[in-house]
């Protein structure tokens, strides 16, 4: 009998031991999204002024990130629930497809073959491709003027190759490790224009250091829709293009647009249509 009752007593001890450990494996579940104020993971660029930059002191500004945070308290998300993670071009499939991240918004434009491996919400922006010039450069009005002009963008982009092969094909295209780099040199008129995403360009333009010093050419050389992407399959993509239409009629999505890209003139695209693709 006695065997039997510490037998028992050492079933029930093992049964609350269990208990006790799913609880708190519960409790711990930072990835969870569900809507009571658990971690968050968000996939955003850390480098891009004005789209998704990390300051030094370790803070997080750009047009991403306030739709990104807005789409998270949509969610149910506070601020403080959200982790960023960088997103840089050549990873985001594959943070998406590892379950590293729960969504990105990282000027990633929708395109068949990202499609493939991912679902986009959105867009949310509706960008083109673009040149940025010194403000006081009046020889470049049109894409055809480019021909003969040194042309910077960033190694292994495909912009100002587009540009020579499609637009300009005398120009001279300057090949530079970022983007801070490319504005440099055309500050010092080293060279005589930067492309890539007007957005992009924008949001350089917008910092205080070169605040009057560049202009966009307004060329709309290329469509460059941005959605969100997420998991493929993932029931978020759905609840997040209801944050997006919010996020348009309650006039947020254009408080960002002026509070990230305005000091640059930039000219907008009116907030795109959830699922309408401009090819």
């Amino acid at each position: 009998m006695k065997l039997h009752k510490v037998t028992v007593t050492a079933a029930a001890a093992l049964v609350l031991s269990l208990t006790a450990a799913g609880c708190s494996s519960d409790d711990d579940g930072g990835g969870d999204t569900s809507s009571d104020g658990k971690k968050i993971t968000i996939g955003i660029k850390f480098d891009q002024p004005g789209i998704g930059l990390k300051t030094p002191d370790g803070k997080y500004t750009g047009f991403d990130v306030d739709v990104a945070t807005y789409v998270a308290k949509e969610l149910g998300h506070d601020p403080g629930d959200i982790e960023w993670k960088e997103a840089k071009s050549a990873d985001r499939e594959t943070l998406l497809e590892r379950g590293d991240v729960d969504f990105i918004a990282a000027s990633y434009s929708i395109n068949p073959e990202r499609e493939k491996k991912v679902d986009f919400a959105g867009p949310y922006l509706l960008a083109h491709q673009d040149v940025l010039i010194r403000a006081d450069d009046d020889s470049i009005t049109k894409p055809a003027d480019l021909n003969n002009k040194k042309l910077c963008s960033v190694t292994g982009s495909t912009s100002a190759q587009n540009v020579k092969d499609k637009i300009a094909p005398q120009a001279q295209l300057q090949e530079y490790g970022g983007y801070s780099e490319c504005l440099t040199g055309l500050e010092n008129k080293v060279i005589d224009a930067l492309t890539t995403d007007d957005s992009i360009l924008a949001g350089y333009a917008a910092q205080p250091e070169f605040k009057g010093k560049f202009k966009l050419g307004g060329f709309k050389l290329s469509n460059e829709n941005y959605g969100i992407g997420v998991e493929k399959g993932s029931d978020l993509k759905a609840q997040i293009n209801t944050a997006l239409e919010k996020m348009v009629k309650d006039g947020a999505w254009d408080d960002a647009v002026k509070k990230n890209f305005g000091p640059a003139n930039y000219k907008n695209e009116p907030a795109p249509k959830i699922g309408v693709i401009v090819s």
